[in-house]
């Protein structure tokens, strides 16, 4: 009834745990970025369809497993490899589709993060996700922290889907940020540069949740002392010291991974700027002699 995806690259820690999670499924497809380590080999002894892609962009090749692969069920669960299926959501889902009118194409599923052993009840900013999707109806745009749009109506599934984001400990995960942080920057340039106008009222009221977001994160890019506020929104409003220790470490690192993209946006931009001054420096060929 229900097809699977995972997408995976170098993740023979996480992979294992994530397939046992949906052995009920009979259609999985794991989506291999050519991992340079046993990710293929363990999908292969666990009998999965394995599909090979060199990697170019986050977008286009999440695009590239919705469109290029054959699935079995009309429904596909989109997975990445340090997420599991709690066997309350799969009894949900498999319940649903089955009585679902034909204008919905998508299901928004409420995701748990843990820091070890420890639910971040309180520390997670965004706790839904459009992860089970009609196949055909659906396809990501932006190229960090990627949207998926749908064509249709997108409602809430009852159940919750769980996620291990320092599974390979704090310097994978600074390591990923890092990486994450400088995209975004680029983003901010690239946005700004086109002059795209957030919306107050989008973010506030909008219907559309990849939207709304959307236009709150276009906004809070603007506002001085982003990463202290992240911390101060997380900590107190949040109330992640509930979550005790786990919950002020992932506020932390959440702030510091603002802070990356402050810095790293103030980089491109006295180099945008350098560049500009330098050019005006340089005589045009077709100044008169």
């Amino acid at each position: 009834m229900i097809s699977i995806l995972i997408l995976t690259k170098n993740e023979e820690q996480d992979l294992p745990d994530c397939l046992r999670s949906v052995s009920w499924c009979d259609d999985i497809h794991v989506f291999d970025s050519i991992s340079t380590d046993r990710t293929i080999e363990i999908a292969e002894q666990f009998g999965v369809t394995v599909t090979l892609r060199k990697f170019d962009s986050y977008a286009s090749q999440r695009n590239a497993a919705l469109v290029d692969l054959n699935y079995k069920y009309s429904w596909l669960l989109i997975l990445d490899a340090d997420e599991r299926v709690p066997s309350d959501l799969y009894k949900a889902m498999l319940q649903r589709i089955q009585t679902v009118p034909e204008q919905i194409n998508g299901f928004r599923i409420r995701r748990r993060d843990y820091l070890g052993h420890t639910w971040l009840k309180h520390s997670q900013i965004t706790p839904f996700y459009i992860r089970l999707i009609r196949v055909g109806k659906a396809y990501y745009h932006r190229e960090i922290n990627e949207v998926l749009e749908v064509d249709g109506i997108v409602e809430n599934m009852d159940g919750y889907f769980e996620h291990y984001p320092f599974s390979k400990g704090y310097t994978h995960w600074l390591n990923k940020h890092n990486t994450y942080s400088t995209m975004e920057a680029k983003r901010w340039i690239d946005e700004h540069k086109g002059a795209i106008d957030f919306s107050l009222k989008k973010a506030l009221f909008s219907k559309d949740f990849s939207e709304k977001r959307y236009h709150q994160k276009g906004l809070f890019y603007k506002i001085p002392g982003r990463p202290l506020i992240k911390w101060l929104y997380m900590v107190f409003w949040k109330k992640s010291f509930l979550d005790g220790k786990a919950g002020l470490t992932n506020a932390t690192l959440q702030a510091i991974y603002e802070y990356f993209i402050v810095i790293k946006t103030r980089e491109l931009l006295s180099n945008n700027l350098s560049g500009e001054a330098e050019q005006k420096l340089v005589p045009s060929s077709t100044a008169p002699v």
